[in-house]
């Protein structure tokens, strides 16, 4: 029999509130991540800080938000009213503290639990806070939430407001990285949701005048079939189109100005109430597929004690605006009913622009559907013996605590896939193998999914036929070689993302794989080196001659060897869509289009084979 275990008052801990949050950062941050995904802890740490400057500016006060980032040192200056001198070190170490408890104004706030700025307090290895305040100033400095250093007021000259600096922890945060292009989309959202602020990133401004149309402007890429509406009213806003150029649904879904990038009752009620609407209008039962195909929206809309399904706040699942207040169903459905159909009477040549693409959508998808049972049958024969994908038991879909981790390595070849699956996580670690080179989809309809078995049966695996809100991994991780046909490779697999699922690229999903090019070793220490530059340090370290071998490609590398390289160390540069150069129609023409002698040289020129596939992209 098992001895008794001892139960007594020695076994009651209670962790100090520093202690929590560093135990358990997953409760108030979501997840730790390096930078290279867009909801990784360090861009939720510097939301945090930016919301109560935002806060500031919805009390009227500062038009200007100031934000620096110098490597792994972050500040962000407001010009609002200044944090009271002497709850400086309270506001941001005491749980439960701060001025949204009692406010009219700050119903509507995301940001209700009065963590935000201690989670960034313990979760930095330095953070300081100085607030100006009736021409005072107090400035206090700490280090994994102790106090430090604790300045005494004394007078200024400077500009009313509150500065933060913060170092995130790298025992934390292992190797992390601030990618320029996530807190720049972070910033543009800032500013679409609260016209006439302006924020700086390091010089660079962000500033909007229309809202969410001013959202959509920037987000359309190609042609669209009638000019954005743009719709307002008490705690709603929305802007909508329909693209020339695109597949699928695009949203952009906000609420108390939080990016609800997984959606939640507001995008589902808004989706419905855009169809409900237009088929009342036109008088036709039309199916909503027909309705919402290349459609590009952005809603906004503000509720009281907002409730969401993660601590990161991306999905919303609140039924109700508010304890008195309608449901976020009927919230929706009135204000679209009514302004959307008076926008589309007033608006006769839109409203026919708008009949002829839902008319052109139905007759493609009746054109579609034969093509479609021959493709689904044949997927579903080929999965029965199948050696294309190894699936892993957990998916994105299911509600698992390990369902963020999933992943599906494509990789080119037997060879490469073989290592990766004989090492993998089958818990949440997927592969799938290309026979070849893809199709170049550039241009074509998507038909051409049905058509070819590579893409149907890769659409399959990934089960985002019907929706891209059903995909089963969270990442999409290209694994090919470092080398010209690796290249090109990945760029065909890009294409056929863009051109038929550009929301899986645009929210975060895709990224390149690095692997390392050098093994640089003796007989006590081995060195990956994933660049000429860390084959060059490497070598000074060991000293002597060692051995020194080039992967010339992924099915160089043993299955021994592989494990360090797909495990928590895993190397991921995101693929990024900007319009910075030209939106994704652009760069897709120029990369894939006809081919000609100045982008083959492009190409091979910019080919990255001996230095850091840093920052891939598109």
């Amino acid at each position: 029999m098992a001895k008794e275990a001892k139960y007594t008052e020695d076994d009651i801990k209670s962790l100090d509130w520093k202690e929590h949050i560093r135990l358990r950062p997953g409760m108030y941050i979501g997840k730790l991540g390096d930078g290279s995904a867009q909801d990784d802890g360090i861009y939720i740490l510097l939301k945090e800080v930016i919301d109560n400057s935002i806060d500031e500016y919805v009390m009227g006060v500062g038009k200007q938000i100031d934000i620096t980032v110098r490597d792994k040192t972050v500040t962000v200056r407001d010009y609002g009213r200044g944090v009271p001198l002497g709850k400086l070190v309270d506001v941001v170490s005491k749980i439960n503290t701060g001025a949204k408890y009692d406010s009219e104004a700050f119903k509507k706030s995301v940001g209700l639990n009065g963590v935000g700025t201690k989670a960034v307090n313990a979760l930095s290895t330095y953070f300081k806070i100085q607030s100006v305040r009736e021409g005072k100033t107090k400035t206090v400095e700490f280090e994994r939430g102790e106090v430090t250093k604790d300045s005494r007021i004394v007078a200024s000259d400077e500009p009313q407001g509150t500065s933060v600096t913060f170092i995130p922890d790298e025992k934390l945060f292992t190797k992390f990285r601030f990618i320029d292009e996530y807190i720049e989309n972070m910033l543009w959202n800032y500013a679409y949701l609260n016209t006439g602020l302006t924020l700086t990133l390091n010089g660079k401004k962000f500033y909007s005048e229309k809202g969410l149309k001013d959202l959509l402007q920037n987000k359309i890429d190609g042609e669209v079939i009638y000019p954005t509406i743009h719709l307002k009213g008490d705690d709603i806003e929305v802007a909508m189109t329909h693209s020339n150029s695109q597949y699928g649904e695009e949203y952009y879904s906000f609420v108390n100005g939080q990016h609800t990038t997984q959606g939640g009752t507001h995008q589902l009620a808004f989706r419905e109430a855009v169809a409900k609407t237009i088929r009342e209008f036109y008088k036709k039962d039309f199916e909503a597929v027909d309705i919402r195909t290349s459609i590009i929206a952005a809603v906004s809309i503000k509720v009281q004690e907002p409730v969401f399904e993660s601590q990161t706040k991306t999905k919303l699942g609140s039924q109700d605006v508010g304890p008195k207040g309608p449901s976020v169903k009927a919230f929706i459905g009135d204000f679209i009913k009514e302004q959307l159909d008076n926008y589309l009477h007033k608006n006769p040549q839109m409203a026919e622009a708008l009949l002829q693409k839902i008319t052109q959508s139905e007759r493609e998808r009746k054109e579609l559907s034969g093509i479609q049972k021959l493709a689904r049958e044949r997927a579903k024969k080929s999965s029965l013996h199948n050696r294309k994908l190894r699936d892993c038991r957990i998916h994105y879909t299911d509600k698992d605590e390990r369902a963020k981790q999933t992943t599906l390595f494509i990789c080119e070849g037997d060879s490469a896939s073989g290592s990766i699956t004989k090492t993998r996580d089958v818990n949440t670690q997927g592969v799938f193998s290309l026979k070849g080179k893809p199709l170049n989809a550039f241009g074509l309809t998507k038909k051409v999914v049905y058509e070819n078995e590579e893409f149907n049966l890769l659409q399959a695996a990934l089960d985002i036929e019907e929706s891209v809100e059903n995909l089963r991994y969270n990442n999409i991780v290209i694994a090919t070689d470092a080398d010209v046909d690796g290249m090109h490779i990945r760029l065909l697999l890009l294409t056929f993302f863009l051109q038929f699922f550009p929301d899986i690229v645009r929210n975060g999903h895709v990224y390149i794989l690095q692997t390392p090019l050098f093994r640089v070793r003796n007989k006590k220490e081995t060195f990956y080196c994933y660049s000429d530059d860390e084959r060059k340090k490497a070598i000074a370290h060991l000293g002597g001659k060692p051995e020194i071998t080039r992967f010339k490609g992924l099915g160089e590398i043993s299955p021994d060897e592989f494990k360090n390289f797909i495990g928590k160390d895993m190397r991921l540069d995101p693929v990024i869509v900007g319009k910075e150069g030209g939106g994704v129609q652009q760069i897709l023409s120029y990369y894939m289009g006809k081919n000609t002698q100045e982008r083959q040289d492009f190409i091979i020129d910019n080919l990255k084979v001996e230095k850091d596939l840093v920052d891939e992209k598109v």
